[in-house]
């Protein structure tokens, strides 16, 4: 039997202090779970309210992506300054070692490669599976004006559905196929539609004229897609830019693991996502670490 709590005369109550009903650091989280926020929580940093995501997992339809070619020698290194990783279960459970201590995005979408028609995807992860493997989020394409859009949308809301019966948020990424328009009127189409359907937050584009109307018109964070390689001082920019529009930080891919110096790249959006560094300062700090960076194989 447990011993009688008699270590005090008085206990404390503290009456006339109520108690604190804090709100959550997301905009369009207050009223989640405890599991989830805690999971969202541990992808957006709470003190700066951005993350800063790594995606690995184009190999899903387009194969051994430049960069990609051996993720365990060129960019699990990568994983360790990142906040979270976008991956496949596949990379995660062959790949990643077991002891990075990192939030998990688990992509769960899948079907066509490259060479098909990209919107014809299904779900292609269990929620058991997503759960064993302890992930902090699902994700998956959804294709808004593409030819298999009612699908993508549906497998979007089933995982919606079943993330939240076991407290684990949903990333709906707003593809865009070859004969779509990028422009601000189609991501606040596309970003509203998935946060009016359940996601827990969005990735999507940036776009340099309106991209602020995407992020005010969508209720739940916007993650800025790093998008195709460009020079690093241009997307140290578009970092910037987005962040500063009001987007809730980036999940960059080819912007970091094809830089030619990748871990200082890494460093450098950090400092711009996390520290509101100006580009040409990000930029100076990714030139001095790319100095001492060691290449595999040199």
């Amino acid at each position: 039997m447990p011993e009688a709590d008699v270590t005090k005369e008085r206990k404390q109550f503290y009456e006339k202090i109520p108690m604190a009903t804090p709100g959550f650091f997301l905009k369009g989280a207050s009223a989640l779970d405890w599991g989830m926020k805690n999971r969202l929580a541990r992808i957006f940093d709470p003190d700066s309210g951005k993350t800063v995501m790594l995606a690995i997992d184009h190999g899903y339809f387009q194969g051994p992506t430049t960069g990609l070619e051996r993720i365990d020698l060129t960019v699990v290194p990568l994983m360790y300054h990142a906040d979270a990783v976008m991956l496949t279960r596949g990379i995660l459970r062959t790949t990643v070692p077991p002891t990075l201590n990192k939030p998990i995005v688990m992509r769960c979408s899948g079907g066509p490669s490259i060479l098909k028609e990209l919107s014809n995807e299904e779900l292609a992860v269990d929620i058991e599976d997503a759960i064993r493997m302890n992930v902090a989020a699902i994700t998956l394409q959804v294709f808004i004006g593409g030819e298999f859009e009612t699908r993508s949308v549906h497998n979007m809301t089933r995982l919606v559905d079943m993330g939240l019966r076991y407290g684990i948020p949903t990333m709906a990424v707003t593809a865009v196929g070859k004969d779509m328009v990028r422009d601000a009127k189609y991501f606040r189409l596309a970003c509203r539609i998935c946060a009016e359907l359940g996601a827990q937050f969005v990735k999507t584009y940036y776009v340099p004229e309106g991209f602020e109307t995407v992020v005010a018109s969508c209720p739940v964070p916007v993650v800025m897609a790093g998008g195709k390689k460009l020079p690093e001082l241009d997307a140290l920019t578009m970092a910037y830019n987005a962040v500063r529009e009001g987007a809730g930080g980036v999940d960059m891919g080819r912007n970091i693991f094809q830089s030619d110096a990748p871990q200082a790249m890494m460093q450098a959006v950090r400092k711009v996502v996390h520290e509101g560094a100006k580009p040409t300062e990000a930029h100076e700090l990714y030139l001095t670490l790319k100095k001492n960076e060691k290449r595999i194989g040199s």
